[in-house]
């Protein structure tokens, strides 16, 4: 059988068709819904001022388009926004093609997101147009596609076309996976290199396992903590490898750690509720945890929506008046949900209806759907910067430990999910007092009366950091806000010992969150430290550590990280 590179034409070919395959999915998955061309010509050219404005910008287009063709030798070089990775290679600079390509896109780039913010639109329609706009402006720029990327070009030439064939295979593998892969899955293993922190499983039921991790010290604070992470990912995004554990730093500062370990939900559970993850992975945790512990009260710190249901749990409790919490921590967290940031553009009222409609009876919401939906939140990093790597060029993604956790999603029950949609993202319930009715109680955040610790971050493109901000002033005075630097992940996973990046704190209690960042105070390095010395003046005096993990009621199931974190369905 002759190999892919005995005939370069059809490899080329095929991985045209195949790219053109993937790129109509992609285009295909984006939130175009609600967006009428009518009503979009109509938002463009209703008004003789609108007429005008429009007038102004394609008459600024042509006279740069003039320019450009006037300067086809390429005497003036194209000025690409800060960041921007994807023209580094001097022949976008030196050779007049691959210059002109550089330089119309832009144009043409900058021309189409002119006209979208133009559009007379309702705030939310207008939202979705700028982000359906920039996702195809993404989409379609020349570094995307093997015959207008010079890097490939020059990689295909030296290897004979061999790049090519390599890509092609990449890209079926990844088509046979449902996903793109942003790292080299073949270099981690959880519990080989990835959550290795000691410890043992002590308590499991349908939905999670409680890990309690092994002490590292010869004392520790009386007040255990309890972590409860995201159940649309994997725990040990906050136990990655040993430089880089959050876990592992809580156990060496003397707190003795919990972490729920949610299960990757198979279809006979598909029915669980938001309900249902409070019950089981909330209350359930705080009773074997007190009763191994014999402390009456537990320090919480929730991930992501794993603080959103932290917080919704503590407000059931709250309503019952049962005193079971001592402190509150939430990283990257939304309450109040009035400015989710992109992610909002594929949260309607037609597609919450949907969802309820497909999971009133059950189902299962598959973790792939909801990575690929963040991946087109930050497409360049997410999206096409794989395509080119692994497609274009041929390579294998290189090992890291991050992006292997990001592409470990897990499968989610479709009540929950849609509860979850609804009442959070469409409706912003949960910041209304009496606004949900929750495990037999109307619940009021505003009822938490604990000591909290927020943190944001700053660059974070799925909880936007004034989100964060609002959500923490729902909690009253006693709050503590932390902004870091970075995004989503790396703003929390920013280990102490590395003193990398910054954080802010203080800023007084003002409404508006750039009013206090413009008083807030800046400190180098990591706010885990930070964090740390706040937890452990509300931790209790400290005692000798447990000889071990678990008690005679709860006693080891299995070492962690347990057998949950290791399924994978998505």
């Amino acid at each position: 059988m002759n190999s892919p590179t005995d005939n370069p034409a059809d490899v080329v070919r095929a991985l045209a068709d195949a790219g053109q395959a993937l790129m109509d999915r992609f285009l295909h998955e984006l939130p175009a819904q609600g967006l009428d061309y009518a009503e979009l010509v109509s938002a463009l050219t209703g008004s003789a001022e609108q007429r005008g404005k429009l007038a102004d910008l394609q008459a600024r287009f042509y006279h740069e388009w003039l320019s450009l063709w006037h300067d086809v030798s390429g005497t003036a070089d194209a000025q690409p926004a800060d960041g921007d990775r994807r023209f580094e290679s001097k022949e976008w600079r030196e050779l007049p093609w691959f210059r002109l390509l550089h330089r119309s896109y832009l144009l043409n780039a900058a021309y189409l997101n002119g006209v979208a913010e133009l559009a007379a639109l309702d705030p939310e329609k207008h939202k979705r147009l700028r982000f359906v706009t920039r996702q195809l402006v993404d989409a379609f720029a020349p570094t995307n596609f093997a015959p207008t990327n010079p890097e490939a070009i020059k990689t295909a030439l030296a290897t004979h076309g061999e790049s090519l064939a390599q890509g092609l295979q990449h890209l079926s593998r990844d088509i046979e996976r449902g996903r793109i892969s942003m790292t080299d899955e073949g270099a981690f293993e959880v519990g080989r290199n990835l959550a290795l922190t000691p410890g043992d499983v002590v308590f499991e039921n349908a939905v999670m396992q409680l890990i309690q991790y092994a002490p590292a010290t010869e004392r520790v604070y009386q007040r255990p903590l309890l972590i409860v992470p995201p159940f649309i990912n994997k725990y040990y995004i906050l136990d990655l490898q040993p430089q880089n554990s959050f876990v592992r730093y809580c156990v060496e500062q003397g707190f003795t750690t919990f972490v729920v370990s949610w299960r990757n939900i198979p279809v006979e559970l598909g029915t669980l509720s938001w309900e249902d993850y409070i019950e089981k992975g909330v209350f359930a945790p705080l009773d074997a945890i007190t009763q191994i512990t014999g402390s009456r009260t537990v320090s919480t710190l929730g991930y992501c929506v794993g603080g959103t249901l932290l917080t919704t749990a503590l407000a059931v409790l709250a309503a019952k008046r049962r005193k079971r919490v001592h402190s509150l921590t939430l990283l990257a967290t939304m309450l109040d949900f009035s400015d989710t940031g992109d992610i909002s553009v594929y949260v309607d009222q037609a597609y919450v209806e949907r969802c309820e409609a497909e999971y009133r009876a059950g189902g299962i919401v598959p973790g792939s759907r909801l990575a690929a939906t963040f991946a087109t939140l930050r497409a360049n990093d997410l999206v096409w910067t794989f395509v080119v790597n692994n497609y274009l060029m041929g390579r294998e993604p290189r090992p890291f430990d991050l992006l292997y956790w990001n592409a470990d999603g897990s499968n989610l029950p479709g009540p929950l999910y849609a509860f979850y949609l609804r009442n959070m993202y469409l409706e912003n319930n949960l910041r209304v007092p009496g606004r949900l009715h929750l495990c037999g109680s109307s619940i009021d955040i505003g009822r938490i009366k604990l000591p909290a610790y927020v943190v944001a971050a700053r660059e974070d493109h799925i909880v936007p950091w004034s989100s964060a901000y609002h959500s923490a002033r729902l909690l009253g005075p006693r709050t503590e806000f932390v902004l870091g630097a970075s995004g989503h992940v790396a703003g929390v996973v920013n280990p102490a010992s590395l003193n990398r990046r910054e954080f802010r704190t203080g800023g007084g209690p003002v409404r508006d969150p750039e009013q206090w960042l413009a008083t807030a105070q800046r400190h180098a390095g990591s706010w885990w430290g930070h964090w740390s010395a706040w937890l452990a003046a509300r931790s209790g005096e400290k005692k000798t550590s447990p000889s071990g993990t678990g008690s005679r009621k709860y006693p080891p199931i299995e070492p962690a990280p347990g057998r949950y974190v290791k399924e994978r369905r998505n």
